[in-house]
């Protein structure tokens, strides 16, 4: 696993070991909406398809569905003086941010707000080569 200071940046540590979240609007995936997959930063598990994500205006990469619904764990989040649902992978148990109800209905509702800081993009050209070319077929 990929989960030292060593290897993440001081805010993808932050994020993805000590449950930070990375400033709104101020982030590397907010507004990217080019063909590929995002996978986990600490294990490079696939967690979204590019074909889900949609602009939601709060800041943060938006997805409607993970790629499979096991490979994200949910969680009751109390901090902050509110009931939120924490998402985290399933291999790295890294925090990736939380899930909301107020997504696109047609796609069943479900925000995945989740931090760029916990994520890596992985182009549709650079798929086949990086390994993760069994996923093509996801993307748009």
């Amino acid at each position: 696993m990929l989960t030292s200071h060593k290897t993440l940046t001081m805010m993808q540590y932050e994020v993805t070991q000590n449950n930070a979240t990375e400033p709104p609007f101020q982030n590397e995936f907010w507004n990217t909406f080019e063909p590929g997959i995002y996978v986990d930063i600490t294990t490079g598990e696939p967690l979204f398809a590019s074909s889900d994500k949609f602009e939601s205006g709060c800041g943060w990469p938006s997805f409607s569905k993970p790629i499979v619904p096991n490979v994200i764990s949910e969680k009751t989040d109390t901090s902050h003086g509110m009931s939120r649902t924490e998402v985290r992978s399933r291999v790295g148990n890294a925090h990736l941010g939380h899930v909301f109800d107020d997504g696109p209905k047609e796609t069943g509702s479900l925000r995945y707000c989740i931090n760029s800081a916990s994520l890596r993009f992985i182009r549709k050209e650079e798929m086949e080569r990086e390994g993760y070319g069994y996923l093509l077929e996801l993307i748009n």
